[in-house]
């Protein structure tokens, strides 16, 4: 027979096997993944209506409304840009087409290799395709952000390729800093460039607690691409904002549904939100987000905000 002392031991051990394998999961998940995850309700499960005091939360409902399936349509013009990032070593192609083990689609091959004209549609299936083009041409592309905001500045170590955005960036020909704001590729005018400052200041993102202006991950880099392409095409700060939060909506999901869910419970309806108050830190940085879903009662209470950063 085993020892009550023995078993103790065991039980204690078997315990903190299970923690550790619990533990090296959810790092896996956040670190790896940059898919969201849905912990606490999918489309189609039977949590999907749920009740806050007297009043039916329909979650399906509100996902449809958040991330619906036809997508967003980017007032961008691409053109050939994905083709000057390959033939300058900014996406080593090789290399981003082994992060698609299922290929490719022929829009998605236009995009990264030959002449896009058509508009871009962001949805759920071509969001991390399209995070990840953002992403080189945000680092990519010429900007006074990238050369003299916080990304350069000492208060923050002064370092730009110290950041997950820069350093993490595995899928160039050389070093990620050989083309940090080196490239050319769309210029703005003053009156572009100041509506990217500012717009940029204003948009942040529940994986970080940092505006799009230091955009030291790869959701703010590829934001900070997408506003510049924007002011290009000469969208307006509003265009903009509602734009980026749809994008933000397909990158992170998760917490938009939460967010929506938590408005719903105010008795304001998603589509009658305001982007630019969705968008800043109150709601939409890391911390905002996890302070704003504390307080909803529709859904279980345990953060969990969606996309993590990564490649």
């Amino acid at each position: 027979m085993v020892s009550d002392k023995k078993l103790s031991k065991i039980i204690i051990g078997s315990a903190l096997i299970v923690v550790a394998i619990i533990a090296i999961n959810q790092i896996v998940l956040v670190d790896l993944n940059i898919e969201p995850r849905y912990k606490f309700y999918k489309k189609g499960e039977a949590i999907s209506v749920v009740e806050s005091g007297s009043e039916k939360v329909n979650i399906d409902a509100l996902h449809a409304q958040v991330v619906p399936a036809q997508g967003v349509t980017l007032p961008i013009e691409w053109g050939d840009l994905g083709k000057k990032m390959v033939d300058d070593g900014v996406i080593d192609e090789t290399k981003f087409r082994q992060l698609f083990q299922n290929g490719l689609s022929n829009q998605e091959e236009e995009i990264l290799s030959g002449w896009w004209t058509e508009p871009i549609v962001l949805d759920q299936e071509n969001s991390r395709f399209l995070l990840d083009v953002l992403w080189a041409f945000g680092l990519a592309n010429k900007n006074e952000i990238l050369t003299n905001g916080e990304m350069t500045d000492p208060q923050y170590g002064g370092e730009a390729g110290n950041f997950a955005a820069t350093g993490g960036w595995s899928l160039s020909t050389g070093k990620p800093m050989d083309h940090y704001s080196m490239h050319s590729y769309v210029t703005l005018n003053k009156e572009q460039q100041d509506r990217v400052d500012s717009v940029s200041r204003g948009i942040y993102r529940p994986c970080c607690g940092n505006s799009t202006h230091f955009p030291d991950c790869n959701h703010g880099m590829a934001m900070l691409g997408l506003l510049q392409l924007m002011a290009a095409n000469n969208a307006t700060e509003k265009e903009m904002y509602e734009v980026a939060l749809r994008v933000n909506s397909y990158w992170f999901p998760q917490t938009y549904v939460d967010l929506a869910t938590y408005f719903k419970e105010q008795g304001t309806e998603w589509k009658d939100v305001d982007p630019q108050l969705v968008l800043g830190k109150e709601y939409s940085s890391s911390a905002g987000y996890a302070q704003t879903r504390s307080q909803i009662k529709s859904i279980p209470q345990e953060v969990n905000g969606g996309g993590g950063c990564g490649a």
